[in-house]
Protein backbone atom coordinates (compact mmCIF):
# COMPACT_ATOMS: atom_id res chain seq x y z
CA UNK A 1 0.00 0.00 0.00
CA UNK A 2 1.49 3.40 -0.92
CA UNK A 3 1.42 6.39 1.45
CA UNK A 4 -1.55 8.11 -0.17
CA UNK A 5 -3.46 4.84 -0.49
CA UNK A 6 -2.57 4.38 3.86
CA UNK A 7 -3.84 8.15 3.97
CA UNK A 8 -7.03 7.66 2.43
CA UNK A 9 -7.75 4.53 4.25
CA UNK A 10 -7.13 6.40 7.41
CA UNK A 11 -9.72 9.05 6.00
CA UNK A 12 -12.19 6.62 4.97
CA UNK A 13 -11.90 5.12 8.95
CA UNK A 14 -12.76 8.69 9.95
CA UNK A 15 -15.49 9.03 7.31
CA UNK A 16 -17.12 5.78 8.50
CA UNK A 17 -17.80 6.76 12.08
CA UNK A 18 -20.13 9.29 11.57
CA UNK A 19 -18.68 11.97 13.53
CA UNK A 20 -20.66 15.33 14.02
CA UNK A 21 -18.44 17.66 12.29
CA UNK A 22 -19.70 20.70 14.41
CA UNK A 23 -17.41 19.41 17.13
CA UNK A 24 -14.26 21.22 18.05
CA UNK A 25 -12.03 17.62 18.37
CA UNK A 26 -13.64 16.41 14.80
CA UNK A 27 -12.98 19.78 13.52
CA UNK A 28 -8.79 19.24 14.38
CA UNK A 29 -9.35 15.15 13.45
CA UNK A 30 -10.55 16.80 9.61
CA UNK A 31 -7.42 19.33 9.47
CA UNK A 32 -4.83 16.97 10.54
CA UNK A 33 -6.41 14.23 7.69
CA UNK A 34 -6.32 17.17 5.12
CA UNK A 35 -2.59 17.70 6.61
CA UNK A 36 -1.73 13.93 5.85
CA UNK A 37 -3.05 13.62 2.60
CA UNK A 38 -1.18 16.96 1.30
CA UNK A 39 1.91 15.35 3.27
CA UNK A 40 1.05 11.67 1.22
CA UNK A 41 1.26 13.81 -1.92
CA UNK A 42 4.04 15.52 -1.27
CA UNK A 43 6.12 12.63 -0.70
CA UNK A 44 4.70 10.63 -3.84
CA UNK A 45 5.85 13.81 -5.59
CA UNK A 46 9.35 13.36 -4.20
CA UNK A 47 9.89 10.07 -4.73
CA UNK A 48 8.91 10.43 -8.55
CA UNK A 49 11.00 13.13 -9.01
CA UNK A 50 13.98 10.98 -7.04
CA UNK A 51 12.97 7.79 -9.46
CA UNK A 52 13.64 10.64 -12.31
CA UNK A 53 17.27 12.05 -11.32
CA UNK A 54 18.46 8.65 -10.77
CA UNK A 55 17.68 8.06 -14.33
CA UNK A 56 19.29 11.28 -14.97
CA UNK A 57 22.30 9.93 -13.01
CA UNK A 58 22.91 6.56 -13.99
CA UNK A 59 23.05 8.67 -18.02
CA UNK A 60 25.32 11.01 -16.70
CA UNK A 61 27.56 8.52 -15.29
CA UNK A 62 27.42 6.17 -18.62
CA UNK A 63 28.03 9.56 -20.47
CA UNK A 64 31.23 9.88 -17.95
CA UNK A 65 32.17 6.32 -18.42
CA UNK A 66 32.44 6.44 -22.39
CA UNK A 67 34.12 10.20 -21.75
CA UNK A 68 36.49 8.35 -19.67
CA UNK A 69 36.72 5.76 -21.67
CA UNK A 70 37.87 7.99 -24.85
CA UNK A 71 40.12 10.52 -22.64
CA UNK A 72 42.10 7.91 -20.74
CA UNK A 73 41.97 5.05 -23.61
CA UNK A 74 40.72 2.04 -21.68
CA UNK A 75 42.15 1.74 -18.71
CA UNK A 76 40.66 -0.33 -16.06
CA UNK A 77 41.40 2.63 -13.27
CA UNK A 78 43.13 0.11 -10.95
CA UNK A 79 46.92 0.98 -11.70
CA UNK A 80 47.49 -2.59 -13.47
CA UNK A 81 49.24 -3.26 -16.53
CA UNK A 82 46.24 -5.04 -18.08
CA UNK A 83 45.42 -2.59 -21.22
CA UNK A 84 47.72 -3.87 -24.51
CA UNK A 85 47.83 -0.19 -24.96
CA UNK A 86 51.38 1.37 -25.76
CA UNK A 87 52.87 2.04 -22.13
CA UNK A 88 56.16 4.34 -23.42
CA UNK A 89 54.25 7.17 -22.34
CA UNK A 90 54.00 5.67 -19.18
CA UNK A 91 57.30 7.98 -16.79
CA UNK A 92 55.68 11.33 -18.17
CA UNK A 93 53.56 13.45 -15.47
CA UNK A 94 50.46 13.69 -17.04
CA UNK A 95 50.52 17.14 -15.69
CA UNK A 96 53.86 18.37 -17.19
CA UNK A 97 53.34 21.93 -18.62
CA UNK A 98 50.58 22.88 -16.79
CA UNK A 99 50.46 25.67 -13.85
CA UNK A 100 50.41 24.50 -10.52
CA UNK A 101 46.85 25.79 -8.47
CA UNK A 102 46.20 25.67 -4.96
CA UNK A 103 43.13 26.12 -3.16
CA UNK A 104 42.80 28.91 -0.30
CA UNK A 105 39.68 29.42 1.81
CA UNK A 106 39.15 32.91 2.54
CA UNK A 107 39.07 33.01 6.47
CA UNK A 108 36.64 35.76 6.63
CA UNK A 109 33.95 34.72 3.94
CA UNK A 110 34.85 31.08 4.14
CA UNK A 111 34.56 30.66 0.57
CA UNK A 112 37.22 28.89 -1.65
CA UNK A 113 39.57 30.27 -3.35
CA UNK A 114 42.10 29.18 -6.39
CA UNK A 115 45.24 30.29 -7.04
CA UNK A 116 48.67 30.08 -9.43
CA UNK A 117 51.65 29.56 -8.16
CA UNK A 118 52.67 33.16 -9.17
CA UNK A 119 49.57 34.77 -7.01
CA UNK A 120 50.71 32.67 -3.94
CA UNK A 121 54.26 34.03 -4.65
CA UNK A 122 53.28 37.84 -4.94
CA UNK A 123 53.10 36.93 -0.79
CA UNK A 124 49.33 39.02 -0.47
CA UNK A 125 46.20 39.55 -2.23
CA UNK A 126 42.14 40.69 -1.53
CA UNK A 127 39.78 38.01 -1.05
CA UNK A 128 38.02 38.29 -4.72
CA UNK A 129 34.79 37.49 -2.83
CA UNK A 130 35.03 39.70 0.74
CA UNK A 131 37.95 42.03 0.24
CA UNK A 132 39.99 40.95 3.23
CA UNK A 133 43.83 41.60 2.79
CA UNK A 134 45.02 37.58 2.33
CA UNK A 135 48.55 37.02 2.98
CA UNK A 136 51.09 33.71 2.00
CA UNK A 137 54.19 32.69 2.85
CA UNK A 138 55.75 29.97 1.29
CA UNK A 139 58.84 28.29 1.65
CA UNK A 140 59.15 27.51 -2.44
CA UNK A 141 58.75 31.39 -3.44
CA UNK A 142 61.71 32.38 -0.76
CA UNK A 143 64.25 34.01 -3.13
CA UNK A 144 66.75 33.99 -0.39
CA UNK A 145 66.56 29.84 -0.37
CA UNK A 146 69.96 28.67 -2.60
CA UNK A 147 68.62 24.84 -2.47
CA UNK A 148 71.73 23.55 -0.31
CA UNK A 149 70.87 21.34 2.25
CA UNK A 150 71.70 22.63 5.77
CA UNK A 151 73.79 19.41 6.41
CA UNK A 152 71.39 18.91 10.04
CA UNK A 153 69.43 16.41 8.44
CA UNK A 154 66.00 17.19 9.21
CA UNK A 155 66.06 17.36 5.01
CA UNK A 156 64.58 20.98 4.48
CA UNK A 157 66.85 22.34 1.60
CA UNK A 158 67.53 25.57 3.64
CA UNK A 159 70.58 27.43 4.55
CA UNK A 160 69.90 28.36 8.35
CA UNK A 161 71.59 27.29 11.35
CA UNK A 162 70.90 24.97 14.41
CA UNK A 163 71.62 25.49 18.27
CA UNK A 164 74.13 22.88 19.47
CA UNK A 165 72.66 21.49 22.46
Amino acid sequence: MTISEKAAYIRGLAEGLELDPSQKEVKVLNAMLDLLGDMAVSVTEMEDDLQRLEGQLDEVDEDLGSLEEEVYGGECGCGCDCDDEDDEDEDEDPFEGEECYYEVTCPNCNETICLSEDMICDGQMDCPNCGMLLEFDIDECDDEDDGEDCGCGCGCGHDHKHEEE
